[in-house]
């Protein structure tokens, strides 16, 4: 597993002491989690990205989703055009702080079983993400 590095990283940087905060891409894409399925592939599509951040009613992060994890959902037998994003997050996370060492996302990503990871500060508001290379 490789993961991207969207952002220069100061060449003081060492591959053991490397940060997630050195290798994490933007925020991006920013929706609040009322916002239903078929809006937010329609979002991805004109961003051209294949996940946004999801932000509850205080703003805060509460998940990620994907192109390919909502087009599943819109394939499903129970999906509705009123199916919202809250609908489909589950249970909040997983997340990971800047400060996170590459080591531990790499673990994390790998035994969570995702392909990107939202980045937040102590307060819970997205930074960026953290996403495996292709």
């Amino acid at each position: 597993m490789t993961l991207v590095q969207m952002q220069p990283r100061s060449t003081e940087a060492t591959a053991v002491g490397r940060t997630v905060a050195d290798a994490m891409d933007t925020a991006g894409p920013q929706v609040y989690d009322d916002m239903t399925v078929e809006v937010a592939l329609s979002v991805m599509a004109s961003a051209r990205t294949g996940h946004l951040l999801v932000c509850d009613d205080s703003g805060l992060c509460s998940g990620l989703v994907t192109q390919a994890r909502l087009a599943a959902i819109r394939e499903s037998s129970g999906y509705s055009d009123r199916v919202r994003l809250r609908d489909i997050l589950g249970d909040r996370g997983p997340f990971t702080s800047p400060v996170t060492t590459m080591a531990e996302a790499g673990h994390m990503m790998r035994h969570s079983d995702v392909v990107a990871l939202p980045v937040v500060d102590e307060h819970g508001s997205a930074l960026g993400v953290l996403a495996l290379a292709r």
